[in-house]
């Protein structure tokens, strides 16, 4: 390092020390972190990470598996629990190509109180208009994916795009028939559900579809059911053999669900299927080598999958800048 280089970060560290003694010495400190944004270039995609916030899962949700392999699959994991349950993620994925925007769920809204339904917030917070999105791409019919199609007044929060549910999913989620013969403890998403279409449904904008069907270009429906009756996740192409595979909720709990993918969630609908659902994602997003995006893992919540013997891991992506 050249004399002037030395001098120059010399310089840098002490205002930098200077600055950190002005800054100890104030009374009033930022409590908030920083926006919940995060951009990832996937070949021609642009891919927006957008944080809604954060649940508590119990460990006891996890069934199918002794207590005592979830204690020890947690240990050392640092996974955030306190008396409430174990932190959990809610994402959302804006994705950009040319100058068309695909919204991939939309978090929870006003369905689930402080501290979550932050992902319209930031989505303006990264530059763009919730008017603007052309596609909203639904995994699922739960609350904290499809609530966020209102805005704080109940109105479209996204007037221009056309809603994309599978068939399945608005075929049970939205009759009351299937509420009134539902398991106590999920009857009160249904009125949600009905109530966050609604106004789409009535605009024309709602698409009911089965996968294979012809989608918005580039975008693949997998069936990825078990979780509900008529889960998807979403694949996009990048172009260039690059793709990014918006899994939904095939994980609640990262540190528990890869290594034991046999572990299924208490809230599934069909634990058998989430099992052989959440399988066969993993092993596509291993083999391919592409980008997963997970509703569920730890925000950014994009990275890779790998194998390891006959489980899997999360690789969580490195930070990079755009290019």
């Amino acid at each position: 390092m050249s004399l002037p280089s030395v001098r120059s970060l010399a310089s840098a560290l002490l205002l930098a020390a200077c600055a950190g003694s002005a800054w100890a010495g104030t009374a009033h400190r930022p409590t908030a972190q920083v926006p919940g944004v995060y951009h990832q270039q996937i070949g021609a995609l642009r891919v927006t990470a957008l944080f809604d916030g954060t649940v508590a899962l119990g460990r006891q949700e996890l069934v199918g598996i002794d207590p005592g392999a979830v204690t020890r699959l947690l240990d050392h994991r640092y996974v955030p629990e306190d008396g409430k349950g174990l932190q959990t993620a809610v994402n959302a994925y804006l994705v950009q190509r040319g100058r068309h925007l695909t919204l991939v769920d939309t978090g929870t809204a006003q369905c689930f109180g402080p501290g979550l339904g932050q992902v319209l917030g930031n989505l303006r917070a990264a530059g763009f208009d919730p008017t603007e999105v052309d596609d909203v791409l639904l995994t699922h019919a739960h609350p904290d994916h499809l609530c966020g199609l209102l805005d704080a007044q109940g109105q479209m929060a996204f007037p221009k795009a056309t809603v994309w549910l599978s068939a399945a999913d608005a075929g049970y989620w939205l009759d009351p028939a299937s509420e009134a013969g539902a398991p106590q403890g999920v009857r009160f998403a249904f009125a949600l559900a009905r109530k966050a279409v609604a106004p789409y449904d009535r605009a024309g904008k709602l698409r009911r579809f089965t996968p294979g069907q012809a989608l918005p270009d580039g975008v693949t429906a997998l069936d990825s059911h078990g979780h509900t009756p008529g889960h998807v996740s979403w694949q996009l192409d990048g172009g260039n053999g690059q793709s990014l595979l918006v899994w939904g909720d095939i994980v609640h709990f990262h540190a528990v669900q890869f290594a034991r993918p046999d572990a299924a969630f208490e809230a599934d609908s069909d634990r058998t299927a989430a099992i052989a659902s959440r399988r066969a994602m993993m092993a596509r997003a291993a083999d391919q080598g592409g980008w997963v995006a997970g509703a569920h893992l730890p925000f950014p919540g994009l990275g890779h999958v790998r194998r390891e013997g006959q489980a899997f891991a999360w690789v969580p992506g490195e930070f990079a800048p755009l290019r």
